[in-house]
């Protein structure tokens, strides 16, 4: 049972109020008495307009129902149905051209290209993995991956003849893209050098290309220096310059010990204090943030730039609780919560330092059209005047990921126009959301066969282009979604150098390692002068962003493929879903129904769950072909979990599987198509148990 202590107005669960008072505030300057007040001021302000713009996507999606109801099947007429979504405020007048105004941006945005990383927030061993993970070393990467298939490296320790192999690699690379690297090495000159630095026997020499930079380690007391003809022992990449620590999609935050958990950790990584101590191997291990790295007469970050992403306008959390006895929305919670916690960062707090250009960098996702935009610029402008900060201080990253967002994207760009640093494509809940949009057309077609289809690359092109036009080149990042398949790094490399050409300066990885190799794309592709050259194209038509991928009439689906379909859809919501509701885990790698690992969350829950929900209502697939394929896939995710000491088993009366079903045939009442509701409702269930 929450304790609730009532600070102006407001019952506040006390852990919150003792990680505010305690630490929080600490050297912040800000009062404890300010901060409530603040806090109940904005509450009072702003949850009317959050109801509002909630109630406002629900009209809008029976407006939508019902006339996909009247005009089913694929859209024959692209003007009438366009007319028709301007009648409804579903598209809104372009705005006349501009330039966002943004200043004071990190160069790790603004001016260069490479890796984010995203991670929960709730592990603070990860999220310390995640902030080191600026910089990694190519050997390691190169050794512990598929990336080079043979000489498989033997058991026993360390495999000369896969070593020799990763060397040969790393030369390749170096050679494509410094080429003069050898002479800077004899001493000669080189126009990508820039420093040097010496330690004893060790001495790094820095390189810079494409705005990345790369280190070359020379010691020939190194175990694999000594065995090199020019006793390198390294090449170290800059590699993850950014990184999201995610409050939404991969962690399990459903009350007050958990957000206060998710906030003590990004304080901690504010300050640059936050410590983890772990197990491995038989041995306690800490880790802490890396300092900034040291050459002679420079000083580079030795830390990702960090974001944090908040959730989204839909859910509420119990951390605090309105005069009316209902929760506080959980998105208002996270903007004052997060940005207090940035304060220390801007003010100095600690020992270690984020943004150098004095800004805090929050991800908002989920927002459905320029209104929702407008009300989070809004938000942002009123935790500034609580925090005593300058306008635009707290800057915003777009998540590109709802459908709306999409069709109006330079009017949702323009209503947050001097603050925006990031905008981002995702396929898993922009499909999600696809879907439950047009859920009344027909049956969709199968989940595989999005990826091909004509809206997704209308989607993916116009949120390049239109991020040019409104002039992010130079002063925010234009990304691109994860690589979920962590183990599968040769098919990345081969795969995800289409990111930066497609113009993208940041793309998702799901692994630091992942991040090293994703970064050598960055010196293979020259991201800025694809983006000069893209700015010159015009913006592909709304026509095909607009085409439903729901089936041609009359089309009809073997039994085996509708079989195939429901237990890869169902695999997948259970293999999620058991770790969220019974571990509390938000985000993991998941054996998919192939055995092959892929990094899940609930936008891929979303995707899953919808597609089923999809199939039922149009006939496709019966209620008791489902139940039969979960009740299939939950025996095979049980035996995928067998090693799993904290495991509990789906097969028999599980909470999980009862949510996983609820997720399914629930799926056409759930808000636009989303998982929280019903995860947040059984997870607060299991946590009750005890």
């Amino acid at each position: 049972m929450t304790k609730y202590v009532t600070r102006a107005g407001l019952r506040i669960a006390a852990q919150l109020v003792e990680f505010t008072e305690s630490r929080a505030l600490a050297g912040t300057g800000i009062a404890a008495d300010t901060l409530w007040q603040g806090l109940t001021d904005i509450l009072a302000r702003f949850v009317p307009h959050n109801r509002m713009l909630l109630a406002k996507r629900d009209v809008i999606q029976a407006q939508l129902d019902a006339w996909h109801r009247a005009h089913p099947g694929p859209i024959t007429d692209m003007a009438a149905y366009q007319a028709f979504l301007r009648d409804i405020g579903y598209l809104v007048p372009e705005p006349a051209p501009f330039s966002i105004g943004t200043q004071n941006v990190d160069p790790e945005i603004a001016n260069m290209a490479g890796p984010q990383l995203v991670v929960p927030s709730l592990n603070d061993r990860f999220v310390l993995n995640a902030a080191n993970a600026r910089w990694g070393s190519l050997y390691d990467a190169l050794y512990g991956t598929n990336v080079l298939p043979a000489p498989v490296a033997r058991p026993g320790g360390y495999d000369t003849d896969r070593g020799a192999a990763v060397v040969a690699y790393a030369r390749s690379f170096l050679d494509e893209a410094i080429p003069s690297w050898q002479a800077a090495l004899a001493g000669g000159g080189s126009p990508f050098f820039v420093a040097k630095a010496q330690a004893g026997d060790a001495a790094r020499y820095l390189f810079k290309h494409h705005g990345l930079h790369i280190e070359i380690l020379v010691n020939s007391k190194h175990s694999v220096g000594a065995t090199d003809e020019l006793h390198i022992a390294d090449v170290i990449l800059e590699s993850a310059l950014t990184t999201i620590v995610d409050l939404e999609d991969s962690v399990a935050a459903v009350d007050a010990d958990d957000k206060v958990a998710a906030y003590t950790n990004w304080l901690g990584l504010m300050r640059g204090d936050l410590v983890a101590s772990f197990d491995k191997g038989g041995k306690t291990v800490t880790r802490a943030l890396e300092p900034d790295r040291e050459y002679d007469g420079l000083t580079l970050a030795g830390r990702s730039l960090m974001f944090v992403r908040n959730v989204g306008h839909l859910m509420t959390n119990p951390a605090v609780l309105l005069s009316d006895g209902s929760e506080a929305p959980e998105g208002i919670l996270d903007a004052l919560f997060t940005s207090l916690c940035a304060l220390h960062d801007l003010k100095g707090l600690g020992n270690r330092r984020n943004s150098r250009a004095g800004s805090i960098y929050i991800v908002k996702p989920k927002m459905h059209g320029p209104e929702e935009a407008a009300f989070t610029n809004d938000l942002f402008d009123a935790v500034e005047d609580v925090l005593g900060l300058a306008r635009n201080t707290i800057k915003v990253g777009v998540m590109d990921e709802e459908r709306r967002t999409s069709a109006n994207l330079a009017a949702c760009i323009h209503a947050v126009r001097n603050r925006i640093v990031f905008i981002n494509t995702g396929f898993l809940d922009r499909t999600g959301d696809e879907m439950h949009t047009a859920m009344q057309a027909g049956p969709m077609i199968r989940k595989a066969e999005m990826k091909t289809s004509s809206w997704i690359q209308a989607y993916e092109a116009r949120n390049v282009q239109i991020g040019l036009a409104c002039g992010l080149s130079g002063k925010a990042q234009i990304g691109k979604g994860m690589w979920a398949a962590p183990d599968m790094m040769a098919d990345m490399m081969v795969q995800k150098i289409a990111h930066p050409k497609a113009g993208a300066n940041t793309a998702w990885v799901p692994s630091p390692t992942a991040a090293t190799l994703h970064a050598m794309h960055y010196h293979a592709f020259d991201v800025f002068a694809r983006q000069a050259e893209l700015a010159q194209e015009p913006t592909p038509s709304l026509d095909p962003l607009l085409t439903i991928p729901v089936a041609p009439a009359g089309y009809n689906w073997s039994d085996e493929d509708v079989a195939q379909e429901l237990e890869n859809n169902a695999q997948g919501i259970l293999g999620y879903v058991v770790r969220w509701i019974d571990q509390g885990v938000g985000c993991s790698k998941v054996p998919d129904i192939h055995d092959i690992g892929l990094m899940e969350d609930r936008a891929t829950l979303r995707i899953s769950s919808q597609h089923i929900a999809n199939w039922l209502l149009h006939g496709i697939a019966t209620e008791a072909q489902v139940d039969a394929a979960l009740t299939k896939m939950a025996a095979k995710v049980d035996t995928q979990n067998a090693g799993d000491p904290l495991y509990e088993k789906l097969v028999g009366d599980s909470l999980a599987l009862k949510a996983a079903r609820a997720l399914i045939f629930e799926g056409l009442t759930q808000p636009n198509g989303y998982t929280e509701p019903l995860l947040h409702k059984f997870r607060q269930e299991k946590k009750a148990e005890g």
